[in-house]
């Protein structure tokens, strides 16, 4: 088992295609794929064995760190896609923020975003949104264990929310984003998520694939 700091601009299976030339095996994988954009803890199992285990690894809770953009949202549910709709921030005070952060704790029955790779009719949800199909987006539970804002930046257009999640497996980050905004009654995307910690194992142990000695 390898933990990658996965970089932001590469997907996951680009990760798994690097390491399976360094190590030559044929058999590797991940346990919980990062969208492109987002960095962070990547769990990667090497060998015929150890992949059996992905299942183990991808059910434990997850903690992210995240920014929410209040004041703008896109078709992807992060700045990689189209913006559909944009509304200025006005008169949104802190202690505002910080109460619509606490309503989001609990379990919830949202929506899967429109660029996910759930199936709907065995077709993956991001390409029928590639291809401009419209699809009934599937519900599922999403958990919010703890929730806590870093720091509130207020910008001339939108403001940005940093904050750091602990969470059930399946919950989308992205979705968590909107969800705010939705309490705020602004349109919102997510500018920025980094995956600190899968069950017990953190990223400060992790290792970018430019510092493996492989």
């Amino acid at each position: 088992m390898l933990l990658i700091h996965k970089e932001s601009g590469m997907s996951s299976f680009a990760v798994i295609e690097k390491l399976r030339k360094k190590l030559t095996v044929k058999k590797i994988g991940h346990a919980g794929t990062l969208d492109p954009l987002a960095e962070g803890l990547l769990i990667v199992l090497v060998g015929k064995e150890e992949t059996k285990k992905a299942q183990d690894f991808i059910g434990l809770e997850k903690e992210y760190e995240a920014v929410a953009r209040l004041g703008v949202s896109t078709d992807s549910g992060d700045l990689e896609g189209k913006i559909i709709r944009k509304k200025k921030p006005k008169n949104i005070s802190d202690s505002e923020i910080k109460s619509a952060i606490e309503s989001l704790k609990g379990c919830h029955c949202w929506q899967v975003p429109a660029y996910s790779a759930i199936k709907v009719k065995g077709k993956a949800l991001y390409k029928y949104a590639r291809s401009g199909q419209n699809v009934e987006l599937p519900k599922k539970k999403m958990c919010i264990y703890e929730i806590r804002i870093k720091e509130i930046i207020h910008k001339e257009e939108y403001i940005d929310i940093r904050y750091v999640a602990s969470v059930s497996s399946g919950t989308y980050v992205r979705t968590i984003s909107e969800q705010l905004g939705e309490r705020l009654k602004y349109p919102a995307t997510t500018a920025y998520i980094k995956r600190t910690r899968i069950g017990d194992f953190k990223l400060e142990d992790a290792k970018k694939l430019s510092e493996l000695q492989i």
